[in-house]
């Protein structure tokens, strides 16, 4: 089957996410303004985009760890994005999330045995021997042994930590999983390992990923689709390879000429962003990146574009492919 009749798993239908302010002085955080996506089955989803644009908060509430403002979600054809108490809870063994930083989601004063035990205890589903065996079967998945069964996470190292909380996400044979800059806390060598076994987990258990990155590098290993996100809008999505063949927005085009390459004859120039990212709380009106736009127009400054297919496939929110 290509890739493009994939069944989708989870949409997203104008989905917007607002934070209040303790005042009126301080405004409405516009985290996620109105966004709307496709996650195919046992595809990588990559998101980028610089920091602040929304990107983990847009991933945490997909699995409902936030509620939508407006708008709705929707887990295989079914709305979740009402979903409370034990409906909720359900929902919840089939998405799962992978933290940024193993230290700080695992607890301190649980075993590693404790920690993989939660998820059973929470769904009760901690009685009988096959738990164990699965307990087993988790950590033999993320490359560990039986004795590390009785550590503490503060005997373990980064790498060791997140390999912990990836079985943790595992635990329930979830159908998603949002990798919340699952690698970005790790040194340059465990990232590789991580990130080839979580390649390794999606081919042998059928697991779809929403990886959220700021490093385009990684979102280029590991990505089927890619969707950069600016100011809590999403402006391009495609197929990784025709995105690094052609981008269309001009955002897209300044975070791509950021990698450097092997082959000094490959590294196009680098394209600088003049100007700091606008206040979520205040964003620009029209299109939010023409403040910082090589190639804003007087439209771009008042009309806010559509994100629209350009190419089989590949989408953009960009004034200068209008029909």
């Amino acid at each position: 089957m290509a890739e493009n009749e994939k069944e989708t798993l989870l949409r997203a239908d104008h989905v917007k996410v607002y934070f209040k302010g303790k005042s009126r002085k301080d405004g409405t955080v516009k985290a996620v303004d109105d966004i709307s996506l496709d996650i195919r089955k046992g595809e990588t989803f990559g998101v980028v985009g610089e920091s602040g644009c929304g990107k983990s908060t847009l991933g945490r509430t997909l699995i409902r760890l936030i509620d939508p403002t407006e708008g709705h979600i929707y887990l295989n054809g079914e709305d979740i994005s009402a979903l409370k108490g034990a409906e909720l809870k359900n929902m919840r063994r089939k998405m799962q999330i992978i933290f940024q930083d193993p230290s700080a989601c695992l607890n301190p004063r649980r075993t590693v045995r404790q920690i993989l035990m939660e998820p059973f205890e929470i769904h009760k589903m901690d009685k009988g021997e096959n738990v164990e065996e699965r307990i087993m079967e988790l950590l033999q998945l993320v490359g560990l042994d039986s004795y590390h069964l009785s550590r503490y996470p503060h005997e373990l190292s980064g790498g060791q930590k997140q390999r912990i909380g990836i079985a943790r996400a595992l635990a329930l044979k979830p159908d998603l999983i949002v990798c919340d800059e699952a690698v970005s806390a790790l040194d340059v060598s465990v990232q590789a390992q991580v990130l080839n076994l979580l390649q390794d987990l999606k081919k042998k258990l059928g697991l779809t990923y929403f990886f959220i990155s700021h490093n385009l590098n990684v979102v280029y290993q590991v990505s089927d689709r890619v969707g950069v996100m600016y100011l809590g809008k999403m402006v391009e999505i495609a197929d990784y390879d025709k995105l690094y063949e052609k981008r269309y927005h001009p955002y897209t085009e300044a975070l791509l000429s950021a990698i450097p390459q092997v082959n000094q004859e490959d590294q196009k120039a680098r394209i600088h962003l003049e100007g700091e990212v606008p206040s979520p709380t205040n964003p620009p009106s029209g299109c939010r990146f023409h403040t910082r736009c090589p190639k804003a127009c007087d439209r771009c400054r008042t009309e806010e574009p559509a994100l629209r297919e350009v190419a089989p496939g590949h989408l953009v929110a960009c004034h200068l492919y209008d029909k």
